[in-house]
């Protein structure tokens, strides 16, 4: 295994010491990840400065906490000491320290970080591993964006002057042609108040560990979440590649939404006919199983911390 492998496959993380990194191999590794973060959203940034709004990509940075500068840090996750001078940046950043006693400058993770952030491992742990062990759901043919706004007029359209495809009364149709089977917390509890008891189950925060499923769009694009939430724990190599899944993820949502994004160049999924559910089913199987590494990935990470002493 290579020094890069060893670095991003944190599942190894042991007592025995931490992995060293000399300075040239780590900013190699902090550059490249600048570039790929850049040019993922460096869009968005532009758009930001413009004062312009994007009702399909501006979610991963509103919904989601982690600001654009946040994203372009790079953390090497725990138990990686970075070695040399460019190493005295992180002694001021959350979360790390100065390592190596009187020795040459080196950086690592605060080991308190761990007893800080033992909780949300712990959490997010038991619901990756819940999720995981359930069978993936694919009927619920993204209808949560159409509960939403249903019966909801003006006020629930989520993203002003980005027109209903069908219009109010053919949004509210498509609903009651079909059952609302969501299982993600956090999708449901924006339903409008005539949506939510038209669902199969009636969701709670506290029942969230026992509901989410692995084909749920939402449950993949949160991984992204988790991730973020572990940092520095977690690197963000690891970081960047469910950010990419939540933002693939994010567009399969939105075009089967009842939004008309047609002019932003999205293509509609007709989830109102068989063909646009047979079509989204395909894509959403297709995320599904994109979600199913990384979700093992990160549930490795939370393992491997866990057992730390």
């Amino acid at each position: 295994m290579t020094v890069t492998e060893t670095a991003t496959a944190r599942d190894d993380v042991v007592p025995g010491g931490p992995l060293v990194l000399a300075q040239d191999e780590w900013t190699a590794r902090r550059d490249a990840h600048r570039e790929r973060v850049d040019a993922l959203v460096g869009p968005h940034v532009a758009r930001q400065a413009r004062g312009e709004k994007h009702p399909v990509l501006d979610f991963l940075f509103t919904y989601y906490s982690l600001r654009p500068s946040q994203l372009r840090r790079w953390h090497p996750g725990f138990g990686v000491r970075l070695e040399g001078d460019a190493a005295r940046d992180y002694w001021e950043f959350s979360g790390y320290r100065r390592a190596g006693g009187e020795g040459p400058p080196a950086a690592e993770v605060n080991p308190a970080v761990l007893g800080q952030r033992r909780s949300m491992l712990e959490f997010t742990a038991r619901l990756l591993e819940s999720t995981a062990a359930r069978p993936a759901q694919l009927g619920c043919f993204g209808l949560h964006e159409w509960a939403m706004v249903y019966r909801g007029g003006d006020e629930a359209v989520r993203h002003s002057g980005t027109p209903l495809r069908l219009g109010a009364s053919g949004t509210d149709a498509v609903v009651e042609s079909m059952n609302l089977r969501c299982t993600h917390f956090d999708a449901f509890r924006f339903f409008t108040d005539d949506a939510a008891p038209r669902n199969e189950i009636a969701l709670r925060r506290e029942d969230q560990a026992d509901r989410e499923q692995p084909g749920c769009l939402h449950a993949g694009m949160d991984l992204y979440k988790w991730a973020g939430k572990l940092l520095p724990l977690v690197d963000s190599d690891l970081l960047v590649r469910c950010f990419e899944l939540a933002g693939a993820a994010r567009e399969l949502d939105m075009r089967a939404s009842p939004y008309d994004l047609g002019a932003l160049g999205y293509e509609p999924v007709p989830i109102e006919s068989a063909a646009g559910r047979a079509e989204y089913v395909r894509a959403q199987s297709a995320l599904a199983e994109r979600a199913a590494p990384l979700r093992a990935e990160l549930l490795g990470r939370c393992r491997a911390l866990l057992d730390l002493p």
